[in-house]
């Protein structure tokens, strides 16, 4: 009679090589049979995020708004250098932030070119100066008209008026 041998211990590649691992990975979902599922949740994946990407590219480089088939009106595009990304000197480079200031600096920062707070232009001030030059101006056209409208009435009078 043949004694019974205990079986040498398999370590390192030799374990690695004895081991099924389709069987412990098809219980959790991921065995051979399911490969062809991955692919597809894997495909669908990229196509979804390959078209958030252009979109949200095509946003931020699009010449209309947000979704939006109508043009920038008037005031958004004379305002639009404000909101424009800029970009910003490395901060040891001397030469590079004194020609950043002289170009106005950061704009629509807390920071003015000269380094001090402005604790004034918050959004709100800023709203309403925007609004007082808009209500200077068409108070400007306003005047002129009238103006030209009495030079007018004066020169059908018989007055000799420019």
């Amino acid at each position: 009679m043949v004694r019974k041998r205990y079986q040498p211990a398999k370590t390192g590649f030799e374990l690695l090589k004895s081991m099924n691992y389709d069987k412990y990975l098809s219980r959790i979902g991921l065995g051979r049979k399911d490969y062809p599922f991955w692919k597809q949740i894997g495909k669908g994946l990229l196509s979804a995020y390959a078209l958030i990407g252009a979109c949200w590219w095509y946003n931020e480089t699009s010449p209309l708004g947000w979704w939006t088939l109508k043009p920038k009106p008037k005031e958004e595009r004379e305002l639009a250098h404000l909101y424009e990304r800029r970009e910003f000197p490395y901060p040891g480079d001397k030469e590079a932030m004194e020609e950043f200031i002289a170009k106005g600096g950061m704009i629509g920062t807390a920071i003015g070119p000269k380094g001090v707070p402005e604790l004034d232009k918050d959004a709100y001030n800023y709203h309403q100066e925007l609004q007082d030059k808009k209500l200077h101006q068409e108070a400007q056209k306003l005047w002129l008209r009238i103006r030209n409208e009495v030079i007018l009435e004066l020169q059908e009078k018989g007055f000799d008026i420019e």
